[in-house]
């Protein structure tokens, strides 16, 4: 499948307004989703990847930082160790600045790099986590073999800094000062 046809299908997919609701009632949901994108419930890993899937669509991130599921009628607080998703993949069209590059993303999601879709790089404790924006400030970190891979195409390009370019924007490989 060609770039232009998955910005299609990713055009068309249509998500639950959890920006636009806001509800009153507040709780925690006794779940969390472990830095290795494993989400739990109650300490049980939830098996069914379309529970996952159901959840990863009503989830956002607030301002303050923390990670919710919201509904019309409630919005509960979930435990994120890292980020909500990982990029578990990547595939590229074209050369230097004319490429664009697509991310799958563990939640069955797909992204292009790009002004909507930035990728930054923050640095806690000396351990690079390279991160995509992906919708209501949600993120996902590139898993090592993706960026791997990523930095092996920034290095190959002999830039200075080191990095990315995908639908037009350059992207540096390191994290911002």
């Amino acid at each position: 499948m060609s770039l232009a046809e998955l910005q299609v299908l990713i055009d068309e997919r249509r998500l639950p307004p959890v920006d636009q609701w806001q509800p009153e009632r507040c709780g925690h949901s006794r779940m969390r989703i472990a830095r290795d994108g494993t989400w739990f419930y109650d300490g049980e890993a939830i098996k069914r990847p379309e529970m996952v899937r159901l959840f990863s669509t009503v989830l956002r991130r607030e301002p303050d930082g923390r990670h919710i599921l919201v509904t019309p009628a409630e919005k509960l607080e979930i435990d994120v160790e890292a980020t909500a998703f990982r990029a578990v993949a990547m595939h590229r069209e074209g050369q230097g600045r004319d490429q664009r590059v697509a991310f799958s993303l563990d939640s069955g999601d797909a992204l292009i790099l790009g002004p909507e879709h930035p990728l930054r790089i923050v640095d806690p404790q000396s351990r690079s986590s390279p991160r995509l924006l992906v919708r209501h400030g949600l993120e996902a970190e590139l898993t090592r073999p993706v960026y791997y891979e990523l930095a092996e195409i920034a290095l190959a390009d002999r830039g200075v800094p080191p990095g990315i370019w995908s639908s037009g924007v350059f992207f540096p490989l390191e994290p911002a000062e």
